[in-house]
């Protein structure tokens, strides 16, 4: 049944879909549990900034965004692992990294707001590995 996965795209489909679902579910489901913690550190975050005072809809926003990410990529994965036909077991994949791709766009903005250009450096890896993942789910 997953036999197809031994192929190089399908495989490169599937742990990438994974390793999405692991990076966002994780992130976003650390901000639902300690969601007052995130909130805190982010109003001192962001407190010399224009977006001082949109703190807790701006963690809002990104929490449920990152776990929506989480579930798709998730779900792509589960596609991905059953079906063997390409472009219908992408689907949910390539909505995994496009959402994907917003969310580090997001973080990416508010990391350059608060100048703190390390951590948005730290974020570049991700949005390529989206990007590239969003390629090669298109070529396949």
């Amino acid at each position: 049944m997953m036999q197809h996965l031994l192929n190089p795209i399908p495989f490169v489909h599937c742990v990438t879909a994974m390793l999405l679902a692991i990076l966002f579910l994780q992130s976003g489901l650390d901000k639902v549990f300690q969601f007052s913690d995130n909130l805190h550190w982010l109003k001192g975050h962001f407190s010399k900034t224009l977006l001082r005072h949109h703190v807790k809809a701006m963690l809002v926003t990104i929490t449920i965004t990152e776990v929506l990410t989480g579930v798709m990529a998730l779900v792509g994965v589960g596609q991905i692992a059953v079906n063997p036909d390409a472009h219908a077991s992408t689907t949910f994949a390539m909505y995994g990294a496009q959402l994907a791709s917003i969310d580090i766009l997001l973080l990416f903005f508010g990391q350059r707001i608060a100048k703190d250009y390390a951590g948005a450096a730290a974020l570049v890896p991700y949005f390529i590995l989206c990007v590239g993942n969003i390629l090669v789910l298109t070529l396949a």
